[in-house]
């Protein structure tokens, strides 16, 4: 797992939180509710990016401590500036190689990340070897493929007119049919799965074309077409977005999750 897979940028952590953290907090808040965690437990947070949903564990879960790994060192510094209350640490590392001891945390998770991860099977095999016995093993992630990425409408808007854009290296992952399915091949039991569908709404198209264009998987597209390409894919953008009764823009955005337990034996 790299921090700039197959085009999409994870440099700038402060960046990347007012475009996807306020994203990350909305559905993160909705996913904890439905796996309902006990209190008192100790998260690893598989990449953790910059931390906005270790930030939501803390508040919402009454953890003893929180770890995130990401391969961003910008993610993982921006991470380490947060405040958390609890006992924390953030570093830099690969999802697939975690650099923990066996059944070191009572819950291990993935958020807005399996899609990134290229072998996704062995990320998870990970998560659920540094993971106790009886633990839980839980992710969510936007449904790529089923348009659910919160850049859908511009990317929708760059398919027609045949601009490229990148997309993580296993979008199939983020299909919560092939999420239920990966759980349950490594021998997870108590399997659950669900869909969260959140909004964001913007005062302006100004505003929303800030934001969402600093998106990851399109700033570096977009950096790479002239003004006039950019400035007809702002029109046609502003013409399809929808808006409510203020006029305000509501753009939306839905995510698959899986839950499950660890038995003890696992692929």
């Amino acid at each position: 797992m790299s921090d700039n897979i197959s085009g999409i940028i994870f440099n700038d952590g402060e960046t990347y939180e007012r475009y996807m953290g306020v994203w990350s907090r909305k559905v993160g808040a909705q996913f904890i509710d439905w796996v309902k965690f006990p209190n008192s437990l100790d998260f690893l947070d598989v990449g953790c990016g910059n931390g906005a949903f270790s930030v939501q564990i803390d508040e919402l879960c009454s953890p003893s401590s929180i770890s995130g790994i990401d391969p961003s060192p910008a993610q993982i510094e921006f991470a380490r500036s947060r405040k958390i209350n609890v006992s924390s640490s953030f570093e830099v590392g690969d999802s697939m190689d975690l650099p923990y001891q066996n059944e070191k945390f009572d819950v291990s998770l993935m958020a807005l990340v399996i899609f990134f991860v290229p072998d996704p099977k062995k990320g998870v095999v990970e998560m659920a070897r540094v993971t106790k016995s009886g633990g839980i093993l839980a992710a969510y992630a936007w449904d790529v493929n089923s348009g659910g990425l919160p850049m859908e409408p511009m990317h929708k808007i760059m398919r027609e007119m045949g601009i490229k854009y990148p997309l993580p290296p296993s979008t199939e992952a983020s299909e919560i049919s092939e999420m239920k399915k990966l759980w349950e091949s490594i021998g997870m039991t108590d399997v659950e799965t669900s869909t969260f569908h959140v909004e964001r709404s913007f005062k302006s198209f100004e505003e929303y074309w800030a934001i969402s264009s600093l998106g990851p998987s399109v700033i570096g597209a977009l950096n790479e077409l002239s003004s006039e390409v950019v400035d007809d894919i702002k029109s046609k953008l502003k013409e399809t977005l929808e808006r409510d009764k203020y006029n305000k823009i509501v753009s939306r955005a839905f995510a698959n999750a899986v839950k499950g337990i660890k038995t003890g034996k696992f692929a």
